[in-house]
């Protein structure tokens, strides 16, 4: 099925494409509430020195090694050998986001429907104590609403890489950014908000510990899109003309632009709300649908800034999704050799099916559970703390033992392109990036087991 695999026009498209990947809600409330929680300045500054080196150094090697076998994940790992582990580290790449989109998108859903609720004037009745627990206890409307996100990604990557991925890409993340901007300048103008402001920029060595180092690798891990098929998948789209490095540079600008926005959008507004309680932003995946609704209930012009949130929020959404969508969609046409409009519809029926445990797990199916968890936290847990780890580290493996640093140099120097960090490269992914990922795995399940607290 070579003759349909698409490509991006550019450089502009793998690079509006790979952002608008790793710009999703992890960006949006994920990096504000771990920023808050764990030292605010302190854990921005090591997230970026992280993101400069460990992220850098993963994107490197797996866009190149999509763009140098043409070929979605397990693909891409078959080609360097039969080798058992090989096979096993393909099919990872493809189950992490075939199971990741489902509840992803039931979270989508839930955006969308606070986007309704601002867009019909009631944003009063979102900031109302239980409402956010009514709703998710509600399986019917949450299953509609994430039946709805589904089919917009679903039909979004029906429509191909150049006219649906890079298409929506060069139209969302644009707006995005611009909405991100006005949001931020809003909330930093808000009474009291200039403490928030100081909390995120000023760092606090008072504040630092080993676990902002692990918080801060996490949320790099989930930021960047890393270890999730994505990015093999979007480097086979790549042109041999396009510098990986270069490109890489530029996502991780926009992604770390967006993360800090997205930080100043939040913490200034939660403290001006709060009296500068720090506390009120570790609410975690509650301070989008809980915490925010009365902060902007608080303020004046609040439903135009709710609609112009949840309108930024589901965009980000939107462009993750899809780029998770994509990487499944590009497994299932390159192995089954069908169509892309096939493979998609396959796509669509695992998400739906999937999907539904996770848009009901908090109404009709609570008292079912995996490991005491909810069905949604069951398969962020499994993808998140188990299956990406463990990917990246066979990636590192790969990369160094398998294919060999030097030609993952040689693929970064296609068309003479200069390679400027490839002694950073070579250190990271060899040393560091299979150790630290250990670290990300070790710990999450110390976590997530109440082991060790984060």
């Amino acid at each position: 099925m070579s003759s349909e695999r698409g490509s991006f026009s550019g450089k502009i498209g793998f690079v509006l494409a790979a952002a608008g990947a790793s710009v999703g809600l992890g960006n949006i409330w994920r990096f504000p509430y771990l920023a808050a929680k764990y030292g605010g300045g302190m854990f921005l500054i090591i997230y970026i020195l992280l993101v400069l080196t460990f992220g850098f150094s993963m994107v490197i090697a797996e866009t190149s090694i999509g763009r140098m076998t043409k070929k979605s994940p397990v693909g891409a790992f078959k080609t360097f050998g039969n080798a058992k582990w090989l096979k096993v580290g393909g099919w990872i790449n493809v189950i992490i986001p075939l199971l990741i989109v489902p509840y992803y998108s039931v979270i989508g859903g839930w955006v969308l429907k606070y986007l309704m609720e601002y867009l019909f004037q009631n944003g009063s009745t979102l900031a109302d104590d239980g409402y956010f627990g009514s709703f998710i206890s509600n399986g019917l409307s949450c299953e509609i609403y994430f039946i709805f996100f589904a089919l917009i990604t679903l039909f979004i990557v029906f429509n191909g890489v150049k006219n649906g991925v890079e298409k929506v890409s060069r139209i969302m993340m644009p707006i995005l950014v611009v909405l991100s901007i006005l949001i931020m300048i809003y909330s930093v103008t808000r009474p009291g908000a200039i403490e928030g402001v100081k909390y995120l920029l000023i760092p606090n060595f008072k504040n630092f510990s080993l676990m902002t180092i692990v918080a801060a690798m996490g949320q790099m891990f989930y930021s960047l899109s890393i270890a999730m098929g994505i990015l093999i998948t979007y480097g086979s789209y790549i042109k041999d003309d396009t510098s990986i490095e270069e490109s890489t540079k530029q996502v991780e600008i926009f992604d770390t632009l967006i993360a800090i926005i997205a930080g100043l959008m939040i913490i200034p507004a939660v403290f001006a709300f709060s009296g500068g309680d720090a506390e009120k932003l570790q609410a975690g995946p509650s301070l989008m649908f809980i915490t925010i609704p009365k902060v902007f209930d608080s303020m004046g012009f609040g439903n135009i800034i709710g609609i112009l949130f949840f309108v930024l929020v589901l965009f980000a959404a939107l462009t993750s999704s899809i780029a998770l969508t994509e990487s499944v969609v590009a497994t299932i046409t390159d192995e089954l050799k069908t169509s892309r409009h096939k493979a998609t519809i396959i796509t669509g029926i695992i998400t739906i099916i999937l999907g539904t445990l996770s848009a009901l797990c908090y109404g009709p199916l609570s008292n079912i559970k995996m490991l005491g968890m909810q069905f949604l936290d069951f398969f962020d847990f499994i993808t998140n703390s188990i299956m990406m780890p463990i990917s990246a580290i066979l990636i590192c493996i790969l990369t160094t033992y398998v294919i060999g640093i030097k030609k993952i140099e040689k693929e970064v120097c296609l068309n003479n392109k200069a390679f400027k960090q490839k002694k950073i490269f070579a250190f990271m992914i060899k040393y560091l990036c299979p150790i630290f990922s250990i670290i990300i795995l070790i710990s999450s399940i110390l976590n997530t087991f109440g082991i060790i607290h984060m």
